[in-house]
Parts: structure tokens; C-alpha cells; sequence
């Protein structure tokens, strides 16, 4: 089956009992078992529901992997990944990476004994010096978070195999329908679902997708014990999204493109950061990897932060907020919110400059936004 269809019927058939088209939503904390000797597939809905079986079925249906797993946020499904590490093991994540990630690796995982090299992914060369005897995983985003680096998935993954290491990628800002890394070589692919793949801003949650055996069992132990998976109704609301996706990537990529042109010959805009772009760094590489180009556009104002604020203040359909990848439009100032954690040093060692901002482009209509953009840097 294509996309389109996965999207709305693997994992989805009609319900047994009653007939019902839709998934239903199993809102129970226990199930029956009628025998002692042999129970049956779900006991406790912290182990396994049937709502969310259907919702982990469908993503590694669309991811092309074999096992999938949902958790109650994006952080929740890294840390259930990271988990993997035992202390004394070596990870080697992206430098331009998503202040969370960043926070657990520094607060929670160095501490536990986990050693943690920052390396630029998006180079090559300068990756493949980070490995160490060591090295059990490596971590990157691509696009990367804020500035929409392109990793080349698949050189990553060669070198990663040659050092007998996973790689994981967080795909969340592109979705399976514009990138798929266990294809390029990943072995393992982490989502926060509050973005793109359930896609309407009402639910936040995570997803872990291998092929991986191993990393599955280990990964589905940890899910089970530490309990952080996602609510009944939030699966539910993801799966409806998830209906979605195909149709909701194509427009927001279609005003994503548009607006990142235009913003290109806006004099009070010093650089356009979207992979889209002709002058994008790494714009064949995405061409190459990818089969879309996203939703997200960063943008570097003319000014520093006095004009930021001006800019995003005056924004009316843009919405001044936290996240991404909803329906609607969103501008955000990562220095003060998504990578508020690191500090202003390391901020700027990563190219997070005082002037950045953030769009996540939505599906209202694109003459609209640009209509939005145009008052505010005026």
C-alpha cells in the first residue's frame, strides 16, 4: 500500500466486535483474563492497549520499520531510547541539536554515567574524529533544530555500522512522508508526535520505530516499567491526525517554499534558512535524502533583539508560542524558548544568534501569511 493508505488503514481495521470503521477508543486501565494458565494480549493499558497498538502499528507502518512504540511526550520516547546506554558507553550527539535532548543528555545521562560528545553531524569529517572504542550510539536531527542543517543520513549510518553503534534520528521535523531513515541506514527513528504527525497542537506525545529486535525488546522493557506512555485519548486524537498527514505535509511545504522565497528579497531579513532554498548549503543533499523540504523557515532579522521582539509582537496569524508542525502558524525566538536551556555562549557557538526566529509554517492560506510577515517587518 502507498502512504496515503497506510496513513489511514494499517493497524485500523474495523473494529471485531462491533463493526466500528474507526478505531475505538479503549478507555480502560485493566482487562479480563479468564484463565490462569495462559492470559491474553492485554493485561494493564500501562503495558499495552488496543488504541495504542493501532497508532504504533500505523507509524512503523509509514517509518518502514517493524516495531513501534508510543510514549506521553517526545522527551519520554528519548529517554526511553537513551536507556539503551548502560554508564560508561560513549554517545555521540549533533552539535546544533533541540535544547530538550540537549538537557537530558547534560542533566540526566552524563550524570548517570553516560559520555556525551557534541560533533557536527552535518560534517562528515569532522564526525567520524568524535567515535571512541566507546561509542554505542549516535544522536542526530535532520533538519537540525533551529537552523535546518542536513545530515547525510546515509554516510552517517555506513560509519556508524563500521563502528558496531546505532544510529538514531529524530525525524520529527520532516515526518515519514517526507523522509524515511531507516531506509538510509538508521536503525532507529524518534518522533515527537505533538508536531506534524498528529498535527493539530491538542495532544503532546513521542514514538520510538525500528527494525532493530534488540533495541525494540530493550526500548519496549523500559516503556513498560518506567509507565510515561501516552493517554487513550491522545492516541486516538494521533491516529485521526494521522489520517491527515500526506494531504496537511503537502501544504505546509507548498506556503513553506512560498514564504521562504519571498522572505528572501525582504531587505530586512539577512538570511533565509530553509533547505527549499537554491541557496541553502546543503540543498542537493535534501533534494537527494529527502522527498519534500518541510514546514519549518528560520529567518535572521536585520537587528538584534530590540527588532525581534518588535517583529514578533507584531504578528497577528504568526502565533507567538512554544512548538511546531499544527495546522496553524507559529513564530518562535528559540534563544528564549527552544533553546532556552544552553547557555548564551553555547547558543552562540551553535549559530543561535540574538536576530533569529523561528517560523513553523501552517495551512492557512499563504498570501495571508505573507500579507502577516509583510506588516511586521514594516
Amino acid at each position: 500500500m502507498k502512504f496515503e493508505t497506510l496513513a489511514i488503514r494499517a493497524g485500523q481495521d474495523p473494529d471485531p466486535t462491533t463493526g466500528a470503521v474507526i478505531t475505538p477508543v479503549y478507555q480502560t486501565s485493566t482487562f479480563l483474563q479468564t484463565s490462569l494458565d495462559k492470559f491474553g494480549a492485554y493485561e494493564y493499558t500501562r503495558s499495552g492497549n488496543p488504541t495504542r497498538a493501532a497508532l504504533e502499528t500505523a507509524l512503523a507502518a509509514l517509518e518502514g520499520g517493524t516495531h513501534g512504540l508510543t510514549f506521553a511526550s517526545g522527551s519520554a520516547a528519548t529517554a526511553a531510547v537513551l536507556h539503551l546506554l548502560k554508564p560508561g558507553d560513549h554517545i555521540i550527539a549533533g552539535r546544533d541539536l533541540y535544547g530538550g535532548t540537549y538537557r537530558l543528555l547534560e542533566s540526566v545521562y552524563r550524570p548517570y554515567g553516560i559520555d556525551v560528545t557534541y560533533a557536527d553531524t552535518y560534517d562528515l569529517a569532522a564526525f567520524q574524529t568524535a567515535f571512541k572504542a566507546t561509542t554505542r550510539m549516535i544522536w542526530i536531527e535532520s533538519p537540525t533544530n533551529p537552523l535546518l542543517r542536513i545530515c547525510d543520513i546515509a554516510a552517517i549510518a555506513a560509519e556508524t555500522k563500521r563502528h558496531n553503534a546505532r544510529l538514531v534520528v529524530d525525524n520529527t521535523f520532516l515526518s515519514p512522508y517526507f523522509q524515511r531513515p531507516l531506509a538510509l541506514g538508521a536503525d532507529i527513528v524518534m518522533h515527537s508526535t505533538t508536531k506534524y504527525i498528529a498535527g493539530h497542537s491538542d495532544i503532546v506525545g513521542g514514538a520510538v520505530i525500528t527494525a532493530d529486535a534488540d533495541a525494540y525488546t530493550g526500548i519496549k522493557f523500559y516503556q513498560n516499567a518506567a509507565g510515561a506512555v501516552p493517554g487513550v485519548w491522545d492516541c486516538w486524537l494521533t491516529l485521526r491526525g494521522l489520517k491527515t498527514l500526506a494531504i496537511r505535509m503537502r501544504e505546509h511545504e507548498a506556503n513553506a517554499l512560498f514564504l521562504a522565497q519571498w522572505l528572501e528579497t525582504q531587505p530586512k531579513v539577512t538570511r533565509v534558512y530553509y533547505p527549499g532554498l537554491p541557496s541553502h548549503a546543503q540543498h542537493a543533499l535534501a533534494k537527494r535524502q529527502q522527498t519534500g523540504f518541510g514546514a519549518v523557515v528560520t529567518i535572521a532579522l536585520d537587528g538584534q533583539y530590540a527588532e525581534v521582539k518588535r517583529f514578533c509582537e507584531k504578528l497577528k496569524l504568526f502565533l507567538l508560542a512554544e512548538s511546531l508542525g499544527g495546522v496553524e502558524s507559529l513564530v518562535c525566538y528559540p534563544p528564549k524558548m527552544s533553546h532556552a536551556v544552553l547557555s548564551e555562549a553555547e547558543r552562540r557557538a551553535q549559530g543561535i544568534l540574538p536576530n533569529l526566529v523561528r517560523l513553523s509554517v501552517g495551512i492557512e492560506n499563504k498570501l495571508d501569511l505573507q500579507d502577516d510577515l509583510a506588516q511586521a517587518l514594516a
